[in-house]
């Protein structure tokens, strides 16, 4: 089997260099992968969709692998699109979407793209693979890694949440705290990388992660049955999965799979405790402005300079949208509203992008008549330490029935 990649091309001076080889990046700037989408558009279509498993190599046509028998799979389904009408009413919003990838092996989004960069490293040759992580992104390559048969290493921040590095040692991973954030951690990777031969799996170092996390955005396309939403919330640290899905929605234009032109407003969400994107279009500029001591207990939101950060910016301008910074000190808040109202168990990450449609709402950047998505990218029982409570203790002998009925458990930090 042979897929349809053409070429891979250069966000740095738009050059193209060979598929089917080992590529990193080129000029300092991550490399895409380009497909022949009118072979594309002649071959595949819409209704071979319904014969196919629900799961998201079920594109394959727009995927990177030749062989899909090839894939390095952990059972990478589609996730869910809940509709949140308690929650919607409580933002001022009238048909909200929330789309749960805590579904995913390892629980969290990172497994689409890990399932398909550790995939195109097993088929072209790679045996050692490493990158940085300050949250899901290691456990999800240890798992991957395991499953290919791969050594694997992962550096990551002292304060990486606990459950973040317990799955990448469980798993086999080689791995080291450092004493410094998320960048310095990829310094180190890449210092490895010379010493060691390994591959550098960081975010967008390789051109693959951002195509198996692009099938979040082919899914949303047929969940919305060829439509798209008025506007999609995405928490943002590195941006893989907002750049995704922009690529995504363009290639299904180009093949003529979308139903309607109209596409997404694309709102890139961060905490106020770390709001590089956020002052960056605020300020019109291309790049992320830098922040001093960036804090925020949505790990994964914490990356003080994304290699990709002028492709997020130009995405959400292009789609008429907005970079937004949520306050930091109402994440916990957004959590426990979203799981009370409707049972859904939000990560930190996620809850900023509540925060974020709240904002963007009162200040009428979308219009909240029409579908709005929020992605739910992990599952918050991996963040324990935000998760921590005091819960009240009952005397048994002598129950006092009305603190029963209304005590609730608190926030113990």
């Amino acid at each position: 089997m042979r897929g349809f990649v053409s070429h891979l091309e250069s966000t740095f001076d738009g050059s193209t260099l060979p598929a089917r080889t080992v590529q990193t990046v080129h000029g300092g700037k991550p490399l895409l992968v380009r497909y022949d989408l009118e072979a594309v558009r002649r071959t595949a279509s819409r209704a071979a969709l319904r014969d196919r498993a629900a799961e998201m190599w079920r594109y394959h046509e727009l995927l990177p692998l030749d062989d899909v028998a090839q894939r390095v799979t952990l059972g990478e389904t589609m996730t869910p699109l809940l509709p949140c009408p308690r929650l919607g009413r409580e933002l001022g919003v009238n048909q909200l979407y929330i789309k749960d990838e805590s579904r995913l092996p390892t629980g969290s989004f990172k497994a689409r793209g890990m399932a398909m960069a550790v995939s195109m490293a097993k088929q072209l040759g790679v045996t050692e693979v490493a990158a940085p992580t300050a949250g899901n992104a290691g456990g999800a390559l240890a798992a991957y890694a395991a499953r290919a048969g791969m050594g694997c290493t992962v550096l990551m921040p002292e304060d990486t949440p606990r459950v973040n590095q317990l799955e990448a040692v469980w798993h086999g991973a080689r791995a080291f705290l450092v004493d410094g954030l998320i960048d310095e951690c990829g310094a180190l990777v890449r210092a490895g990388a010379e010493q060691f031969g390994w591959f550098d799996m960081s975010t967008l170092r390789e051109p693959y992660r951002i195509e198996g996390k692009k099938t979040m955005g082919f899914e949303l396309a047929e969940q919305f049955d060829w439509q798209l939403p008025a506007a999609i919330f995405y928490p943002t640290g590195g941006g893989t999965g907002l750049i995704a899905m922009w690529k995504a929605f363009a290639e299904l234009g180009a093949i003529g799979w979308l139903d309607s032109p109209r596409l997404p407003q694309m709102f890139s969400c961060q905490s106020s405790g770390c709001p590089t994107l956020a002052l960056a279009f605020e300020q019109g500029v291309d790049h992320g402005v830098a922040v001093p001591a960036p804090h925020t207990l949505a790990s994964g939101l914490r990356v003080p300079k994304a290699l990709g950060d002028f492709l997020i910016l130009a995405a959400v301008r292009a789609s008429g949208g907005h970079a937004l910074a949520a306050d930091e000190e109402r994440l916990r808040d957004w959590m426990r509203r979203a799981t009370e109202l409707e049972g859904i168990a939000l990560c930190p990450e996620a809850a900023a992008c509540l925060g974020c449609v709240d904002h963007a709402r009162r200040a009428g950047m979308f219009d909240p008549e029409q579908p709005v998505v929020v992605f739910n990218t992990g599952a918050m029982q991996k963040y324990v330490e935000v998760l921590d409570v005091e819960l009240p203790r009952l005397d048994k002998r002598a129950v006092d029935w009305d603190a029963v009925r209304g005590v609730r458990a608190t926030r113990s930090n």
